[in-house]
């Protein structure tokens, strides 16, 4: 009874990092899902010909919070980054390891799983966003960008 105790314990002990690491990539990937889903309804918001949205609530997602619970951040920049440097970038923009944009209109990203973020992908706050890059080619984890 005692040695099949031991071999339950074990078995829970290695199944538990798998399945915590399977729930972190569900999230990851429910927060991806929701980027290119609000992604789609910004672009259908600027494709009739109403430009960026100011804010989330423009496009009925207000308060949509991402699978931690924290809300999704959109930042319009209200300028073409990529074509003009003028005025320098806009607080807070998202920018890669070389400190270039990632964006060149609007970010939009989920703060992930610590709650915490800053700018750069490559910041240890950052490394765990789920994030829009590239003008929307790639949604997913900063830290794979």
């Amino acid at each position: 009874m005692m040695i099949a105790m031991t071999i339950i314990g074990v078995l829970v002990s290695l199944a538990f990092p798998l399945l915590h690491d399977a729930l972190e990539k569900a999230r990851v990937a429910h927060a991806t899902g929701d980027i290119r889903a609000i992604q789609v309804d910004i672009d259908s918001f600027e494709a009739n010909g109403m430009g960026l949205p100011l804010s989330l609530a423009e496009i009925g997602r207000d308060g949509m919070e991402d699978p931690w619970g924290a809300d999704y951040i959109y930042l319009n920049f209200g300028r073409d980054v990529c074509l003009s440097r003028r005025g320098g970038l806009p607080q807070g923009a998202r920018m890669d390891r070389f400190m270039v944009p990632v964006n060149c209109t609007y970010d939009l990203y989920s703060v992930g799983k610590d709650g915490s973020t800053q700018a750069q992908f490559t910041a240890p706050p950052a490394k765990d966003d789920v994030v829009r890059a590239n003008d929307g080619g790639y949604i997913g984890l900063a830290e794979k960008f």
